[in-house]
């Protein structure tokens, strides 16, 4: 059912492609207000109306068997199994639903032609390289994946250095003046950009926004450390995450609200010799 030991519920049902899977329910349930459980994740549960499962189960192409689980068995029936017609044993196939773990695919669940966002979901999940999070946008780099992160900035950053730059780390939080000061370059983030409005109960003074890129932070300082040709060239390399927040369609690794990242910014006393930095800078990410 794509999800692991402990994290079964009626929700899973969407995973049973083979149709091999009968979902009962208590009738009981079904006069409830609200109807929790987990979302194919035991660490976190959703709660729904029950016209919103019976929704959700039409919408996947589904039907359960709504049972009274407080009535006596039917004459003759097996004990807590549903009445009616027993439904033909299928015969069994060497699939991937039915193939042990580590034997073929991962367990994959789905096809990459049939459905490339759940496979690549099945993918980076079963990999160990992605766990989910409770905010969406925002998920746990398992050591697998950040090991790739680690060993493309243990590349780098020797050959950064071979170029005369040197790493440093700016704040993470940016001012409104600062982003209005440099509100041309900021523009095109402005929908994305968060604000931290409230310290502890009380709200800040100011507004004071999370970096979704750091020129407005950088280049301040830049002002105040470059007095004369003599402080060029500076070149200065900074691995940090940055946040940018408004988007509907997140996808780990491509497309996520905070990610990691790399930005190089240097000053140079000529453009020839800011055009071969680019060029060299450029040679590298190729």
């Amino acid at each position: 059912l794509g999800c692991k030991k402990g994290c079964v519920g009626p929700l899973a049902i969407v995973n049973d492609t083979e149709g091999v899977v009968t979902l009962v329910l208590d009738q009981a349930l079904l006069s409830k207000k609200h109807i929790h459980s987990h979302p194919l994740r035991n660490d976190v549960s959703v709660g729904l109306t029950p016209e919103a499962l019976q929704e959700y189960l039409t919408k996947a192409g589904k039907e359960a068997s709504i049972l009274d689980f407080t009535a006596d068995p039917p004459a003759g029936g097996d004990k807590g199994k549903p009445a009616g017609k027993k439904p033909e044993k299928k015969p069994q196939q060497s699939n991937k639903k039915t193939a042990k773990k580590g034997e073929t695919l991962l367990a994959l669940q789905w096809k990459k032609s049939e459905n490339f966002a759940m496979w690549y979901s099945d993918v980076i999940v079963l990999s160990e390289m992605i766990s989910y999070y409770d905010i969406s946008g925002c998920y746990i780099l398992r050591p697998w994946s950040y090991k790739i992160w680690e060993l493309v900035q243990e590349w780098f950053n020797v050959e950064i250095r071979k170029l005369g730059v040197d790493n440093a780390y700016f704040p993470m939080f940016v001012s409104k003046d600062r982003l209005e000061t440099e509100k041309d370059h900021v523009e095109g983030f402005s929908p994305e950009v968060a604000w931290v409005t409230k310290s502890g109960s009380g709200d800040l003074a100011k507004p004071i926004a999370v970096r979704p890129t750091s020129e407005t932070v950088m280049y301040p300082a830049f002002s105040d450390w470059i007095k004369s040709h003599r402080d060029l060239p500076l070149k200065l390399n900074q691995w940090c995450n940055v946040v940018r927040w408004e988007f509907k369609d997140p996808t780990p690794f491509l497309r996520t609200r905070e990610f990691l990242w790399q930005e190089g910014h240097t000053a140079h006393s000529s453009l020839k010799e800011a055009d071969e930095m680019v060029m060299d800078a450029l040679g590298l990410y190729k």
